[in-house]
């Protein structure tokens, strides 16, 4: 995994960024070249040596004719829109502009549709904004860390007149971000590097566990009295076998994967609209959806969508909630969350296979899950209560269990079976003919022991294991086929 880790001992605006990146190897004719398709006339980009307290930095300038333009945030998504930048550049960029807009909307008690920038719609601040996205996209990021965020202190003048270190926009973007202790009285965090940060790095601490191929340094536009004016990029790869969240309150040995939370109120649609809404999100990639009722203005009541997806599906729910529900806005996020393995199974019952799931809690033991839909087709067509069929199908698989033996599973590879007639080759290429001549002889050795004297059970050959990790599988991890990502 490509990480990059952001060391902000100065703090970080946008044009320190793309500095940086660009000195960790990112293209600057690509960026020109994404900047000159927005269609924004006379404006150029460029990179320059500098040195900050002796230490050698980039510089990035972009150069433009004067103009003072209040732009809102649906002209600069159009602008990046029309662009000819990646659909992955495209979709950091108008995240961090969106989050951009949430937050000054906010901060003025208006509405996103509303909003105006100010700076942050200045060309430099756009270009900023979109060329971060394109060295990021270039560059291959997958995961990024950030040391927390020094603000400086004092007060700054902005089109709104003079308010304290740091900005309102800025203060409500570092909300949940860790802020460093610094008395210099400058901006050292812009709006530009607060919503940077705060959109695109997972998690704030120490450097994590990784193996460094790049380091850019990216220069502020001024000296400082007590440090370099320098943010450093260092890119890299995930260590294998190691931590690479240090700062985690969390389990890190625990598989983890990154989503996306989509969500919007309603209160001007039907039941009808909702649920179909519902039925087109599962059928086109939707991990979960669910509602809440929510009291919304002038006390209406409403619904709050939710669907959780992965990243890659996200603009497609999105469009379809746009078109099926007629919302005019939705909330999205990344959002981490820990998973277990499990693994699709079918057991045995009186009435035949039942499909389920089966997991590996923390403790080691497995939990069944029959299939709900499996299980309410046998007790309507038998006459049944539902409970007694799932008890029956939990019941059959801890029996199952406890014999060992092996449970086909759905996304099991195809293998070559035993000559044997009864044989079923397992996933460790284990028949279960063997696994019962192996137990047979441990209860034959058990009983017999004092009249053989042997001093250990004997062994029944069985095919060589390839083995996949250093670490010797587990009784249960031999009999399942696990899989964290049971969507693919």
């Amino acid at each position: 995994m490509k990480i990059a880790y952001l060391d902000c001992l100065s703090g970080i605006s946008g044009d320190m960024t793309v500095s940086a990146l660009v000195d960790a190897g990112a293209d600057l004719a690509a960026i020109q070249s994404a900047v000159s398709s927005m269609g924004l006339s006379g404006v150029t980009t460029s990179v320059n040596q500098t040195t900050r307290k002796g230490f050698r930095g980039m510089l990035f300038s972009v150069d433009h004719p004067t103009q003072i333009v209040h732009r809102n945030l649906s002209t600069i998504l159009g602008l990046i829109r029309r662009s000819t930048i990646s659909t992955n550049a495209k979709d950091i960029a108008m995240r961090i502009f969106e989050r951009l807009g949430r937050v000054e909307a906010k901060v003025h008690g208006t509405t996103l549709d509303r909003i105006h920038f100010h700076e942050i719609g200045a060309i430099d601040s756009i270009v900023d904004i979109v060329a971060t996205a394109v060295a990021w996209d270039e560059l291959g990021i997958q995961r990024a860390y950030a040391s927390p965020i020094p603000t400086g202190t004092g007060t700054i003048k902005i089109a709104h007149g003079v308010v304290s270190i740091p900005a309102p926009a800025t203060a409500e973007l570092l909300c949940n971000v860790p802020i460093a202790p610094c008395g210099l009285p400058f901006e050292m965090t812009t709006p530009t590097g607060a919503a940077i940060v705060a959109e695109l790095v997972d998690e704030f601490g120490p450097m994590p566990s990784i193996q460094v191929c790049r380091i850019g340094y990216g220069s502020g536009q001024r000296e400082m009295p007590d440090r370099p004016n320098l943010l450093r990029v260092l890119l890299g790869y995930e260590v294998p076998g190691k931590k690479t969240s240090p700062s985690s309150p969390f389990d890190e040995s625990r598989e983890t994967d990154q989503i996306c939370v989509l969500e919007t109120n309603l209160d001007d649609v039907s039941g009808e609209q909702i649920g179909f809404a519902i039925e087109m999100a599962w059928k086109n990639g939707a991990l979960d959806v669910f509602t809440i009722p929510i009291q919304m203005k002038k006390n209406r009541p409403g619904v709050l969508l939710t669907v959780l997806c992965r990243r890659e599906d996200a603009k497609r729910l999105e469009e379809i909630l746009f078109e099926h529900t007629g919302t005019l806005g939705i909330r999205h996020r990344k959002q981490l969350r820990s998973i277990i393995p499990r693994a699709e199974i079918e057991i045995e019952t009186p009435w035949g296979a039942i499909s389920g799931k089966v997991a590996m809690l923390p403790s080691g033991d497995v939990d069944f899950s029959p299939e709900y839909d499996h299980c309410r087709e046998i007790a309507s067509a038998n006459g049944l209560r539902l409970v007694e069929v799932i008890d029956v199908a939990k019941e059959s698989f801890a029996i199952q269990k406890k014999k060992r033996t092996p449970v086909a599973v759905s996304k099991a590879p195809e293998v070559q079976t035993s000559s044997e007639p009864d044989a079923i080759q397992t996933t460790s290429n284990t028949t279960i003919n063997q696994v019962f001549q192996q137990a047979a002889a441990e209860d034959e050795w058990i009983a017999n022991s004092e009249l053989s004297g042997e001093s250990s059970p004997p062994c029944v050959p069985t095919p060589a294991i390839q083995k996949t990790s250093e670490r010797p599988a587990t009784d249960q991890e031999a009999m399942y086929r696990w899989d964290s990502s049971p969507w693919e």
